[in-house]
């Protein structure tokens, strides 16, 4: 089976992994992104080089993430969920109503209503809930924002890595096509010769 035959950037032939071997990520970016490795963003660095050393490129972006987050994002990442779910609302609803009937009714028959109405304590109680909740929601929404931002320059790579796939893929069947045609014709003359 012959080798790929491709010409190198210096106008020299050679095959592909002789030219791969001398500039790699030169060669890689100069034929598919029509850029100087110098001028390369580091998503397409990766990309060139991962398909130099021909290893995939797919990770999880959320594992990523996880990888890197600290004790204080996962606490925010776990409020956020557990104030954000319907048992949360439900749970709250019914302490708040019960702590309203305790002090409404039961215990002000008795004379021993700890925060009868209007509930100043069970005020505050919610006020300082709020001003502690909401900066950690918001902290967790700031990490999910991060992770969206992860996965779409993840997909980008990904997507970069299969476009280039494809385009060496079309390079080297246009390759095999001409050896095809070229040999045929060769073969065509031996039999005509022989004839």
């Amino acid at each position: 089976m012959l080798a790929p035959y491709w010409m190198d950037s210096s106008g020299v032939d050679c095959t592909a992994e002789l030219c791969m071997a001398s500039h790699p990520i030169e060669q890689l970016s100069a034929t598919y992104l029509g850029k100087n490795s110098s001028e390369l963003e580091p998503e397409e660095l990766r990309v060139l080089n991962s398909l130099h050393t021909q290893t995939p490129l797919s990770r999880d972006a959320a594992d990523l993430s996880d990888d890197v987050a600290t004790f204080g994002d996962r606490l925010s990442d776990k409020v956020a969920a557990v104030g954000g779910s319907w048992s949360f609302i439900i749970i709250f609803s019914l302490i708040l109503l019960g702590w309203m009937l305790l002090n409404t009714d039961i215990l002000s028959h008795f004379g021993m209503a700890f925060d009868p109405y209007p509930y100043i304590f069970l005020n505050l109680l919610l006020s300082t809930l709020a001003a502690v909740q909401a900066p950690v929601i918001m902290m967790s929404q700031n990490r999910q924002s991060a992770k969206d931002r992860l996965a779409a320059a993840h997909d980008f790579e990904v997507n970069l890595r299969a476009e280039l796939d494809i385009r060496r893929l079309h390079a080297k069947i246009d390759e095999i096509a001409a050896r095809n045609a070229e040999l045929m014709e060769e073969i065509r003359a031996l039999r005509q010769r022989s004839t």
